[in-house]
């Protein structure tokens, strides 16, 4: 192993060197984001994109929300910033109805709502912008909504109850989109969480109950795609 260093540093610390040497042989094939907001650390993480969001300096629960869908299993997971090895996850059910990126972050959702107390404003930060839109639809007036064809109505239904929870208590709940996949520590612990959701017993999972919708299967190959006829 070579690794390069400022050319007036001409003693390395033993700790430095043991941080470099866990690094070289870790197995994780992600990247360890840490936020540190002091010094020159605080200018760096104002300046990425949940640092402009205003994310790094929120007063009250910022929250990062994520799914993981992996051989027919999926995961929810959300992480709250500001507290070491603070966050939820949770296995998603009713896969034999088919698998959907909305269904986990959705979970995630919940999740992160029942992570932030009656008592606070929140920040939700989510990389699906379609799961936001299906959220809309339930906040303020406009068109009708209706659970009934929602393919995702029993997670959408608690995330309805809990924003409602969170109104009456006079809370606001910001959820914003945010880019996946760029090393923004929120957004990456969020995904770690939900693949350790994915991964859990199925003893432990929740939306699992089974609808009286038709499901269709296509089949490519070896490859089989499940979806549910909502209308």
């Amino acid at each position: 192993m070579t690794a390069w260093v400022q050319k007036e540093r001409d003693i390395i610390k033993e700790e430095g060197l043991t941080k470099l040497l866990e690094a070289w042989d870790s197995s994780e094939q992600k990247d360890e984001c840490i936020v540190c907001l002091n010094d020159l650390e605080l200018a760096y993480w104002t300046g990425t994109e949940i640092g402009q969001l205003g994310g790094y300096g929120f007063q009250e629960v910022t929250l990062g929300v994520d799914g993981s869908c992996k051989d027919g299993r999926m995961g929810s997971g959300c992480y709250k910033l500001g507290e070491k090895g603070e966050g939820k996850y949770a296995p998603v059910g009713r896969e034999d109805e088919g698998t959907s990126s909305n269904r986990l972050e959705l979970g995630g959702v919940v999740l992160a709502l029942q992570s932030a107390a009656l008592s606070e404003d929140a920040l939700l930060l989510c990389d699906n912008e379609a799961v936001l839109h299906v959220i809309r639809k339930w906040v303020g007036q406009g068109g009708k909504a209706t659970l009934d064809t929602a393919p995702d109505a029993d997670i959408l239904r608690e995330i309805i109850c809990l924003l409602t929870e969170r109104v009456r208590a006079g809370r606001a709940t910001f959820l914003i989109k945010v880019k996946s996949h760029r090393g923004e520590p929120i957004n990456e612990q969020a995904d770690t969480l939900a693949e350790e959701g994915r991964e859990m017993s199925d003893d432990d999972k929740r939306w699992d109950d089974w609808t009286d919708w038709m499901t269709l299967e296509v089949r490519k190959g070896d490859t089989a795609v499940r979806s549910v006829w909502t209308n």
